[in-house]
């Protein structure tokens, strides 16, 4: 019962799922960190709409049904630049570090939730 209560609580499943998303942000992060010399490289994103949905959701309580997000081209980053690519790197580098914060965020609460279980379970907390 505490187990299946812990798992299915809105609060862990939105963590995890933002989990899943915050490494899917890394990949295009990364991707577009290696692709800041190649001409005509666009710029990869999770979609601008993909917070406001998630948090429509959270309110709906159907987070668990939630599709994982896809990259797309961030259609909103301009190139300044002749050859087409539109990736700055100081924004990609504060974007990174501001996701890198984020997950480390959602794994402390997911390891704090596993802790609490195996406390349950154990009686011990190491």
């Amino acid at each position: 019962m505490i187990i299946e209560s812990l798992f299915s609580s809105k609060n862990y499943q939105a963590s995890k799922k933002l989990l899943d998303a915050a490494t899917l942000r890394h990949e295009g992060l990364a991707t577009n960190l290696a692709n800041v010399e190649t001409p005509g490289y666009k710029r990869v994103d999770l979609p601008k709409t993909f917070a406001a949905e998630f948090a429509a959701r959270m309110r709906a309580g159907t987070i668990a049904t939630a599709a994982m997000p896809k990259l797309t081209e961030d259609l909103a980053a301009t190139s300044q630049r002749k050859d087409g690519n539109n990736v700055e790197l100081d924004k990609e580098l504060l974007a990174l570090g501001k996701n890198v914060s984020e997950y480390d965020t959602l794994t402390e609460f997911v390891s704090g939730s596993l802790k609490q279980l195996r406390m349950a379970i154990t009686g011990r907390t190491t």
